[in-house]
């Protein structure tokens, strides 16, 4: 059994879902069988997948040292966390990390719109959820359904700027690769290879990049919260009786949820709001802009 030694550690709604799933068909690539177990996240409690360390290890059970020449895994909030990666480092010294960005104003859209869909949002309005952030920040304003009042604070998740700069001030830069959402979209073989060069394994000749996690929304909110309730109560079960949280998976909730979503693209943010979230980011941009040597302020013009 090999440890991880690479992390896709955000952000959430910037591409890591098709990325990671792109690199778990590599025959030299190895991927936890869990997306975001989110091991690392000790000050995002609720939204830990998995809770041991005993648990954790057994997700690379099956990683052959002979022939998985990186082994990792995708938990999106590692980025945002401000303990995961220094946990990391201390776990996997050497390790690399990859992140992937993109335009927070779309991001804060597209994340509210995955938090109703998962159930730990309750407001629909977007404009109306970006307006609380502070309260949530706080824990308040927030259903019994949310796991992490935290992760509602879409003014702090979509820092960008701020959470990379900080991983830089942990992590030495020639092991982080940074990919931006627009040039993964623009151009999904040349990014992959980027991956693949920065991985160290060879590349495996994909030339399909089939799209994961796309805009949805839920066709009935209610079954979905049965869904998760039952889901909870077998993870704890499993736990219970000491069965890996990633084994027996039941394929009939995985089932009713497809049954319950709609994929359809999301109507538009107002003119007005996209401006309002475009200043609110702008220095968060600049300061984004600055830390790869690229400008990105054209995100804000849009």
């Amino acid at each position: 059994m090999k440890k991880p030694n690479f992390f896709i550690i955000g952000a959430p709604k910037c591409g890591t879902t098709s990325m990671a799933a792109w690199l778990s068909e590599h025959p030299n690539v190895y991927m936890s069988p869990i997306k975001e177990p989110h091991f690392y996240s000790a000050d995002l409690p609720k939204y830990k997948a998995v809770k041991t360390k005993k648990e954790y290890d057994l997700l690379f059970k099956e990683a052959d040292p002979s022939r998985h020449y990186a082994v990792g895994e995708a938990s999106v909030f590692y980025l945002f966390s401000r303990v995961a990666v220094p946990q990391i480092e201390i776990a996997h010294p050497g390790a690399k990390y990859i992140v992937m960005v993109r335009n927070p104003v779309d991001m804060a859209y597209s994340f509210h719109e995955q938090l109703l869909v998962s159930g730990d949002e309750h407001i629909r309005d977007f404009a109306r959820a970006w307006e609380l952030s502070l309260e949530r920040r706080q824990g308040r304003a927030v259903s019994q359904w949310c796991r992490e009042p935290k992760l509602l604070d879409y003014q702090s998740v979509c820092k960008l700027g701020e959470q990379l700069e900080r991983l830089f001030r942990v992590v030495p830069r020639e092991r982080v690769l940074v990919l931006v959402l627009d040039d993964v979209k623009e151009n999904p073989r040349r990014e992959y290879e980027r991956v693949l060069n920065f991985l160290e394994v060879p590349d495996d000749g994909r030339m399909t990049f089939p799209v994961k996690n796309p805009a949805k929304e839920l066709k009935w909110p209610f079954v979905q919260k049965g869904v998760r309730l039952v889901g909870e109560w077998w993870v704890a079960l499993k736990r219970l009786v000491g069965i890996p949280r990633h084994v027996g998976r039941t394929g009939v909730l995985k089932t009713i949820t497809r049954f319950n979503v709609r994929y359809r693209p999301r109507n538009p943010m107002s003119e007005e709001l996209r401006q309002q979230l475009s200043n609110y980011f702008r220095q968060d941009v600049e300061r984004l802009s600055d830390l790869i040597g690229r400008d990105l302020t054209y995100w804000l013009e849009k």
